[in-house]
């Protein structure tokens, strides 16, 4: 008997050392995407776990523009993406935050995420939650919520999770 499509999908993921810098083991999702079958397993996984009532997907640069994407499209719902500085022509706010190896900068795009929307914020890694943090905080500054937060990957010994806004949901597809 074979294994679920969601866990055949999850073992796809590939561990890399030392990246991008040494003492990182970099999760590798790109095995899951490249996989038709699996990438359908994933998106289907995330959206099975919205929350009633999510008006919005606001996807994170760069990988959570994957899985967000395909979430809008099996969704019907409107898709934000939250990117790195200088690729947007109008910013509507900005916030640096630090990661597990470094800091980062995000912007969310001007006239896009409308005040009152109930969103659910996806990337393919909860790891510190500084990316998550940042992106929620970007959503409360536009006047919407944060009601979930959808990752296909946590890394648990990091501690990401008491990071996320008070009473959004967390679905991580699988916990390392």
């Amino acid at each position: 008997m074979g294994l679920d499509p969601l866990d055949e999908a999850l073992a796809l993921v590939r561990e890399v050392p030392d990246f991008p810098e040494p003492g990182i083991v970099f999760r590798d999702l790109t095995p899951v995407l490249a996989h038709g079958p699996a990438f359908r397993a994933v998106t289907a996984a995330l959206v099975a776990g919205l929350p009633a009532g999510v008006t919005a997907i606001v996807a994170i640069e760069a990988r959570g523009f994957l899985f967000g994407a395909a979430m809008a499209q099996a969704t019907g719902l409107g898709l934000v993406t939250v990117r790195k500085p200088g690729k947007l022509p109008a910013v509507a706010a900005r916030a640096t935050y630090d990661l597990e190896y470094g800091t980062a900068t995000l912007e969310l795009p001007a006239a896009t995420l409308a005040a009152g929307a109930s969103v659910v914020i996806v990337d393919d890694v909860l790891a510190t939650g500084g990316t998550v943090a940042a992106t929620a905080g970007l959503v409360e500054e536009a006047g919407a919520r944060t009601a979930a937060v959808a990752v296909v990957l946590e890394l648990g010994a990091l501690g990401g999770r008491a990071r996320l806004p008070a009473g959004a949901a967390c679905n991580a597809l699988v916990t390392v």
